[in-house]
């Protein structure tokens, strides 16, 4: 494995980059808690919540290691890899602002654009 496809080879450089791996991480695993939680806040809680919100995060968990995961089941490239990352990403925020928490959905949009935007920069240099 070159430097190029070694993932662990990106993180040793530069500490910044690493941590925005780490953010990323984070943001990824917030995604699929929002979208769990709306699918539970859409149907007013109980079972019904429970089982839209579990059928939310499976398809997001799905549609993420079919195409988007590192180890990825489907080689979509990057435009590919980007657009699910979009539909689960930004589909999260949009859930937060539907369910009325608007502040915590647009800082979560900002983080979410930034830091892919910065990750996508340096994965191309």
């Amino acid at each position: 494995m070159n430097d190029r496809t070694d993932p662990m080879a990106r993180l040793s450089g530069n500490p910044l980059i690493a941590a925005n791996e780490l953010l990323a991480f984070v943001v990824e695993m917030m995604a699929f808690g929002i979208l769990a939680w709306a699918g539970w806040a859409w149907a007013d809680g109980g079972f019904p919540g429970a089982v839209l919100g579990a059928v939310l995060l499976g398809a997001a968990i799905t549609l993420w290691g079919l195409f988007a995961a590192p180890r990825a089941r489907f080689q979509v490239g990057a435009a590919g890899v980007l657009a699910v990352k979009a539909l689960v990403l930004l589909g999260s925020a949009a859930a937060l602002f539907s369910v009325g928490s608007t502040a915590f959905a647009v800082v979560f949009t900002v983080v979410v654009v930034l830091n892919t935007a910065v990750l996508e920069f340096h994965r191309r240099r």
